[in-house]
């Protein structure tokens, strides 16, 4: 059984893997990719991969409002850091901003999200050989 996740964590995983491959990611394949990660994991784990309500993409143009609200400045433009959420440590007094964390993943878990993204980017390979 999988665990549940914050999708601000999933997709601060998304940018990082992504951008470590080289490979075009904004907010919109952001959320194109975690409605492919809610959906593995139903079929995979039985539940919903984030604690967050997700929502349909085809009709909101969204997965997560959440994390779609955190990178709609970025707009169409490549995304090269994850968000940053604010963070107070136990017995301090001062606010400071760090990035999201990175999922704890159990080793079924990460195969499942290296395939997803591997699926993503052949779709994106195949759009781009089909424009071409």
């Amino acid at each position: 059984m999988g665990k549940v996740f914050s999708a601000q964590n999933v997709a601060a995983y998304i940018i990082y893997e992504l951008n470590e491959v080289k490979e075009f990611v904004n907010a919109c394949s952001i959320q194109q990719i975690l409605a492919d990660v809610d959906s593995m994991w139903q079929s995979v784990f039985g539940h919903h991969a984030f604690s967050e309500t997700t929502h349909d993409f085809q009709k909101s143009g969204y997965t997560v409002k959440e994390v779609a609200d955190e990178y709609i400045e970025h707009g169409k433009a490549h995304i090269l850091a994850p968000a940053k959420e604010w963070f107070l440590k136990y017995g301090e007094f001062q606010l400071v901003q760090r990035p999201y964390a990175m999922p704890n993943f159990s080793i079924k878990e990460e195969i499942v999200m290296r395939k997803i993204l591997s699926a993503y980017r052949l779709r994106t390979y195949n759009f781009v050989n089909v424009a071409v």
